[in-house]
């Protein structure tokens, strides 16, 4: 499983970290400039005073943002969702006819009809060990006897097997994630009471004095353990409470997995028939789900695209998007089906970009992303894909989505993979720790540390750390060229913003994740070897020649997908938020 954008990175660091440095993380500095501001973000501001300069005008664009659901009342957000022209709100009725009920703002592939949604999801690994484990497990299997798919099937299930073996280091991180829970959950009853609040940040926390022993013994313990989570002055306790429960919630349903079969919503909850891929319309349009899933999309659905310049919370990077939802992410591994199903439903309702921020390492359907994936490539549209958070290099171990199509011997021309950087006055690295790499199959880097954006249950904001933040400035980057470049195509804007990438000196410290090497050079992590840079994206789009999209026939191994049906388009029950 990929973790999607939740990072408790346990690092030791000295107790003077938060005070001496936590505090000083401006906001948004994933958008400062380098030589004004002295952070490797993106030089946003700049790109659009050279927008201005040239007059150019922008134009909307549809960004489809595939994920765990958005708050569609929020402050930041609400005026910049996408709304289906085509659909009458809550009548019932599929008034555009493509099979889906009143997807007034997009659709969720994680829903029923009844408007239940999944909140959980088995990994994957899980999903294929218990699907044929009874028909490869304690027999001598004769590989050379296997039709084609039954080899692809056992090579699966072999894998899948490997990873299942409960080792000693699983239950010693399961059992030390758990105690660190309890113990944090102890500090913060003690803090709460003491302080006579619910809710509090650490910067508040370390002004606080406690008048109790007990309470002297919770500030010191409770700031004692954050620290090692890399954590900052602004965060407040119940997003980190929440951070760590579903780490250790995670940790805990993978680890009982090995030895017993997951429970796995979906035949009850969505009731599709799910290797069918022809059985599409299911689903329903509840796109924000349950509150706490919905922390992730709606964080990276602000870092794309929140209202700029309205006084209020944050400013996304693109300034004419239009948002559309497609819920495919649960707390858990994503389905293979619903990611293919939502990258057509996406193209198909106008998007021009896709953001997914997420991923895993098994993918039994592959088959079935790789032709969305080609779908989206024919209709010219861009993929940004976040590249994990595992400390991979993804060169030699393979993540999914990705753009090899095995099905045409071919790479996608469409497809971003993104890295995470930080900076050095944050973490002493420009490297995010966490960040999987891979001087071949990473494209690039974009800030992805401490990055504040809007949460969802209210107009809230917070920080968040992940390739998951740093895929979606990507794609915000990619739709404001399309905004104001509207002439250029996908593969184009991928070439602009791939050549104008920034690349640090090579004295800046980098660390490569997940070793100890300090002296690793930073443009060695990606295809690139840089951060992105909105200014220099904006220059070189403004002197790139525009050229034809390409349009030719996509060839699918798959069966056709099924045409509405009126019972498609009446037996769904609705729910708009």
């Amino acid at each position: 499983m990929m973790h999607r954008g939740i990072v408790l990175a346990l690092v030791v660091l000295p107790l003077s970290f938060l005070s001496a440095n936590a505090q000083d993380v401006p906001k948004s500095w994933h958008l400062l400039d380098l030589k004004k501001d002295s952070f490797y973000g993106i030089s946003l501001d700049q790109a659009y005073q050279f927008l201005r300069e040239k007059k150019k005008v922008s134009k909307p664009v549809i960004v489809a943002v595939l994920d765990s659901g958005v708050d569609t009342t929020h402050e930041d957000l609400k005026n910049v969702l996408w709304h289906n022209p085509k659909e009458i709100p809550g009548n019932g009725i599929d008034d555009d006819g493509n099979g889906y009920v009143d997807d007034v703002y997009g659709w969720n592939f994680l829903g029923g009809k009844d408007g239940r949604n999944i909140v959980k999801a088995p990994d994957e690994k899980s999903r294929i060990y218990y699907r044929f484990k009874s028909k490869f497990a304690g027999k001598q299997i004769d590989s050379t006897s296997l039709s084609a798919s039954e080899r692809e099937e056992y090579r699966l299930w072999q894998k899948a097997a490997s990873d299942m073996n409960v080792n000693h280091d699983d239950q010693v991180e399961l059992v030390f994630a758990e105690v660190t829970a309890k113990m944090l959950k102890r500090y913060d009853k003690v803090l709460r009471q003491e302080m006579g609040i619910e809710e509090y940040t650490c910067e508040k926390l370390e002004k606080f004095t406690p008048v109790t022993k007990t309470g002297k013994e919770a500030k010191f313990g409770y700031l004692t353990v954050v620290k090692q989570f890399q954590v900052g002055a602004d965060d407040k306790n119940t997003s980190i409470l929440e951070d760590l429960e579903e780490e250790v919630d995670h940790m805990k349903s993978e680890f009982e997995a090995k030895t017993s079969p997951p429970a796995d919503m979906r035949p009850e909850i969505v009731k599709d028939n799910y290797f069918s891929l022809a059985d599409r319309f299911y689903g329903n349009n509840d796109v924000m789900g349950p509150v706490a899933s919905a922390k992730h999309g709606t964080h990276v659905c602000g870092l794309i695209g929140a209202e700029r310049n309205n006084g209020i919370g944050i400013d996304g990077v693109a300034d004419n998007v239009k948002i559309m939802m497609v819920r495919t992410v649960p707390m858990g591994d994503e389905y293979d089906k619903d990611v293919a199903l939502a990258i057509r439903y996406a193209v198909d309702n106008g998007a021009k970009v896709i953001n997914m921020s997420f991923g895993k390492y098994f993918s039994p359907e592959k088959s079935w992303v790789d032709s969305a994936v080609r779908y989206a490539e024919q209709h010219d549209v861009l993929i940004v894909h976040a590249s994990g958070n595992e400390k991979y290099d993804l060169d030699t171990k393979e993540g999914f989505p990705n753009p090899w199509l095995k099905q045409w011997n071919t790479g996608a021309s469409n497809f971003i993979t993104v890295g995470a950087s930080s900076d050095p006055k944050i973490t002493g690295n420009m490297s995010a720790d966490f960040s999987n790499y891979g001087k071949d199959n990473v494209d690039v880097f974009a800030p992805g540390v401490r990055i504040y954006s809007t949460f969802p249950g209210g107009n809230n904001y917070g920080r968040l750390q992940g390739t998951s933040m740093a895929s979606p400035i990507v794609t915000g980057l990619a739709a404001l060229i399309r905004s104001y470049y509207p002439e250029l195509t996908a593969v184009q804007v991928k070439k602009v913003i791939e050549e104008s990438v920034l690349k640090p000196e090579i004295s800046v410290p980098c660390i490569k994740p997940g070793t100890s090497d300090e002296n690793y050079p930073f443009r060695s992590l990606s295809r690139t070897g840089g951060i992105i840079n909105a200014l220099n994206a904006v220059e070189a789009a403004d002197t790139t020649r525009p050229m034809m999209a390409v349009k030719e026939p996509v060839k699918v191994n798959i069966p056709n997908l099924a045409k509405p049906t009126a019972k498609t388009i009446t037996d769904v029950k609705t729910k708009t938020n």
